[in-house]
């Protein structure tokens, strides 16, 4: 998943990242450029927090919180170019209940579309979600607790199971590396992972992806989840009436799949250069449908129109792919939601 990235500011003299740049490209040569500014910045913070007074507890925590980073991006990075789809729900669902089913028909249906699934790695919805795509497709994110510590048997003993000491690294990297969320019925813990994917998308912090919310046959658990939202936030205007866009209810694990792949038809993935917000796509649209664009989603512009060009200056990846872009007024995410639907529509030019 692509992360949007604003342009970055001047960059001030620093003694300590001076000095960090330049043990580092004794030892790594091939470091350059923002490649290397970055890394300097990532060593130069031990020594900032030193000088800041930092406890021997903020050292160790903010020392393993990066050290499971690092740990987990190596796991995924393996795995670069391969969609993966991260499943929420309870770890108490039984094998014999209809939501178990129902995960476990879903990730066998999203590994066949060639996508790898994430998921919590112990039992209930976790292990169904292991157990559609099977070992092979599978990601385990486990969390260490004192009541539920053990890995399922399905991703136990596996490469791609990685062990977390907190929630937080643990929800950066269920969140970073999907291109899709799958959410089955839970309790507090899903609803924190639900929100938080609706609430990254719905202020722009991470890029929009497909969130869809399924259950087995006869539930009414999301039925009752949207009347809450509409009831209880929408009707007080907590949140706007777009942002009931940000997620989908499916029927069946067949729709979630289908809306999950139909999202990626035309789509492809996005970015922040400076002021414009940049949609890849697998192929051009008619310039015709600019305009059309133009008047159904005006409020998603600060000023301008929507422009269609190859690859702009800036950007790095995906050279190939035909670009849409404009200039964003950072709101209205759940419109803009909308329009990549609409996107997604368009015959070729």
């Amino acid at each position: 998943m692509t992360q949007p990235t604003p342009e970055q500011p001047p960059r001030r003299h620093d003694p300590v990242v001076a000095e960090a740049e330049r043990w580092l490209a004794e030892r790594h040569p091939e470091l350059s450029g923002r490649q290397l500014v970055l890394a300097a910045q990532l060593a130069a913070v031990a020594s900032k927090m030193i000088e800041d007074g930092a406890d021997l507890g903020q050292l160790k925590l903010v020392a393993a919180a990066a050290k499971e980073m690092r740990h987990a991006y190596r796991v995924f990075n393996r795995f670069s170019g391969v969609p993966k789809a991260s499943i929420f729900g309870s770890a108490r669902t039984p094998a014999t209940h209809p939501d178990y089913i129902a995960a476990r028909e879903f990730g066998s249906l999203i590994a066949a579309e060639g996508w790898m699934a994430i998921t919590g790695a112990g039992g209930g919805i976790m292990k169904a979600g292991h157990e559609g795509p099977k070992r092979e497709a599978s990601f385990g994110l486990s969390i260490n607790l004192p009541f539920e510590t053990n890995a399922n048997e399905v991703i136990l003993g596996d490469s791609k199971l990685i062990n977390f000491r907190y929630f937080f690294t643990r929800k950066l990297i269920f969140v970073s590396q999907a291109d899709a969320f799958a959410i089955f019925p839970g309790g507090f813990g899903t609803q924190d992972e639900l929100f938080e994917a609706l609430t990254l998308v719905q202020t722009g912090k991470s890029p929009i992806v497909p969130i869809v919310l399924l259950e087995g046959e006869g539930g009414d658990y999301w039925r009752n989840w949207a009347s809450h939202l509409r009831h209880d936030l929408l009707r007080h205007g907590w949140i706007s009436p777009e942002d009931m866009d940000l997620f989908r209810i499916c029927a069946t694990a067949q729709e979630a799949v289908e809306e999950i792949t139909s999202f990626y038809r035309v789509y492809h993935s996005s970015r922040m250069v400076g002021p414009r917000l940049v949609l890849r796509l697998k192929h051009e649209i008619a310039p015709i449908h600019l305009e059309a664009l133009r008047e159904e989603f005006s409020p998603l512009l600060a000023e301008g129109g929507f422009e269609q060009s190859a690859m702009l200056e800036g950007e790095v990846q995906f050279p190939e792919l035909p670009r849409l872009h404009f200039v964003h007024n950072r709101r209205h995410f759940g419109l803009l939601r909308r329009m990549i639907d609409r996107i997604n529509t368009l015959e070729p030019a």
